[in-house]
């Protein structure tokens, strides 16, 4: 018995890190977003998406992930959502991460719930992507 509690111990970690995993892969919907460096490159990410008026938002677990620094320099973006790409425009919005964790939590539920407990909660970070308007 004490052995088995030993073992169990010893791989919590590798327990947890399977946990995150099942909980961003499966957790709910995911969506792409392509995001662009100053030479035009593009780059991708995998994130968890809620609607808001119309809107969809984003959520990054640090204010200073290498796709919100690209979004600082450049706000053009296309996001693929059901295996349609739409450009948007992207605008980091502090003031509203609050807003975006609970309706995070109420879409994405559990999983939301195990991702946040690797997110300094000081550091997240609410994007709006919004379709800018025509000249």
């Amino acid at each position: 018995m004490m052995k088995w509690i030993l073992g169990l111990l010893i791989t919590s970690p590798l327990w947890f890190g399977a946990a995150l995993y099942v909980a961003s892969e499966h957790g709910g919907e995911k969506v792409v977003l392509e995001t662009l460096d100053e030479r035009g490159n593009s780059f991708f990410t995998t994130l968890w998406v809620v609607d808001i008026h119309g809107e969809p938002w984003l959520r990054a677990g640090k204010d200073d992930s290498t796709w919100i620094q690209r979004i600082e320099a450049t706000s053009d973006v296309f996001l693929v959502r059901d295996g349609e790409r739409t450009a948007y425009r992207a605008e980091i919005v502090p003031y509203e991460t609050e807003r975006i964790n609970e309706t995070m939590r109420e879409k994405y539920g559990y999983a939301d719930q195990l991702i946040s407990l690797i997110h300094d909660p000081e550091g997240v970070v609410a994007i709006r992507l919004y379709v800018p308007e025509p000249l």
